[in-house]
């Protein structure tokens, strides 16, 4: 492996980090908060780190990055992420233990939403907008916006951009890698940017718009009120995150190719058309459930069955309402739905719809294969064959996916919750999802979690972020043998 290659792209990751930091200092400003200090040290204190690292390792060579590398960089560069993006919290004494402030900065990075703070509204606006930040530069990938703006990275960033951008397959939008992850940047901008707009017409401060729109469009969940997005009590707001959740859900390609003029291809793609028929189902199901059951007008109901299902799906996490509450079979119905996840190419965590839809969709041959043993029944998926190797790799993936979950649940159940808070627990930050259930549900959050149960899902968190091989594969002794 090329460790001098390694250590120089964590330094650069490290001066991107640090330069975002300093960005929440305007709004401390504005608002008259004293926490520019921090903001002020932990910005330029972890640049100066990123530059020693980046100056003193010289890439002599020009040999292609490879594989191993891609791996050992992403995982190195979310947790150099985290470690360094706590110091904000810890300088300024908004999280003055380091195991919550790692917790909290880990959930922003990857996208989790997991929350250890019971007075959201007490820390600063300038870290309130870091916060917020780490979600943005988790959604799209860290890796993915060095790609992006740093050209020496094209030179075996393929590597890099499989690892980070995991998933059982990846469509291009362009041969170069480097070009990729600018078109994918440049949508994923638009896209806040339009989110923001439309939540400050309806009534949100530019800084509060922006905050939920990096948290919608990174699929994170972080927001500035306790109450979530029951705050503001307004369904032009909520119809406008539920509409932009569901984009973040949606694989990127196809906001692409919907913006060059293609917009049917949106439904031409069958795992979107699963993705969105499964989504309407639930919702509707829902919806018809409440109606019945509860005294609500049918717009209330429809409203929070969308916005909870689409929350959970799309791993963003927001919350208007405490879908416990509906009826005591909720919690079992949204423990599964915390297993799902939303379409691959997304920002979403989860296991992904076209996961699922390729092996149902094997399920269902394997009986039409039994009845007709010499048939060539293939699977496809957008009426391209989807070879056996993928099928297997797709199935290991679940198979250990759901392994993680349970022994996850298991053992975080050892460290003092009780069962079902656990599995919810788990499922919540594999999934990258943000509110399990129990005590840790959408009423409540992470901060009665034990300390050693915090680091436990620390690294649930990041297995989920990176889907789980791009990590494990570090713990295998043939990958460090030359």
């Amino acid at each position: 492996m090329h460790f001098r290659v390694i250590l120089k792209i964590i330094g650069f990751l490290l001066i991107l980090i640090g330069l975002f930091m300093l960005l929440g200092i305007p709004f401390s400003i504005y608002y008259g908060s004293d926490d520019i200090p921090a903001l002020l040290i932990s910005g330029l204190g972890t640049a100066l780190v990123g530059a020693i690292l980046w100056i003193t390792n010289k890439m002599e060579f020009r040999e292609e990055i490879t594989k191993r590398d891609g791996y050992l960089i992403v995982t190195l560069g979310w947790l150099a992420a985290s470690f360094f993006g706590t110091l904000p919290f810890i300088i300024y004494g908004a999280i003055p233990n380091f195991t919550d402030a790692f917790f909290e900065t880990m959930s922003g990075f990857t996208t989790t939403g997991a929350t250890i703070l019971n007075n959201i509204e007490a820390v600063p606006y300038g870290l309130l907008f870091w916060r917020s930040m780490t979600h943005w530069l988790g959604g799209m990938g860290i890796i993915v916006l060095s790609l992006a703006i740093l050209p020496i990275l094209g030179i075996g960033g393929m590597s890099l951009y499989q690892a980070e951008v995991a998933g059982p397959s990846k469509d291009k939008l362009h041969p170069r890698v480097q070009e990729t992850a600018k078109r994918l940047w440049a949508i994923y901008v638009l896209l806040t940017l339009a989110e923001t707009i439309l939540l400050m017409f309806g009534g949100m401060s530019l800084f509060d718009a922006l905050c939920h729109s990096f948290g919608t469009l990174a699929s994170g969940g972080f927001s500035t009120k306790n109450a979530s997005i029951a705050y503001f009590n307004s369904p032009f707001i909520e119809y406008v995150i539920i509409v932009f959740m569901f984009f973040a859900g949606t694989n990127f390609t196809l906001h692409y190719f919907a913006l060059k003029g293609k917009p049917f291809n949106y439904f031409k793609d069958s795992e979107f058309r699963f993705y969105f028929i499964f989504i309407l189902f639930v919702v509707l199901s829902i919806t018809l459930y409440l109606d019945i059951h509860n005294s609500q007008p049918l717009e209330n109901s429809f409203r929070h069955a969308a916005f909870s299902v689409v929350s959970i799906l799309s791993s963003t996490g927001f919350v208007t309402v405490d879908y416990e509450r509906w009826a005591p079979f909720f919690s079992e119905i949204f423990l599964v739905l915390l297993l799902f996840g939303a379409c691959a190419g997304s920002t979403s965590g989860g296991v992904k719809m076209v996961r699922y839809q390729i092996l149902l969709k094997n399920s269902l041959l394997e009986l039409k294969r039994l009845l007709h043993p010499k048939a060539v029944l293939p699977v496809r998926q957008n009426n391209e064959p989807i070879s056996n190797h993928i099928i297997s790799k797709i199935a290991a993936f679940v198979l250990l996916y759901i392994f993680i979950f349970l022994f996850g649940s298991i053992a975080l159940s050892i460290t003092g919750l009780e069962l079902s808070s656990a599995m919810g627990a788990v499922a919540a930050c594999l999934g990258n999802i943000g509110p399990g259930l129990g005590s840790t549900g959408p009423a409540t959050n992470y901060a009665n979690v034990p300390e050693l149960g915090k680091w436990f899902l620390s690294i649930i968190m990041l297995l989920g972020r990176l889907e789980i091989f791009t990590v494990l594969i570090l713990l295998s002794p043939s990958f460090w043998k030359k």
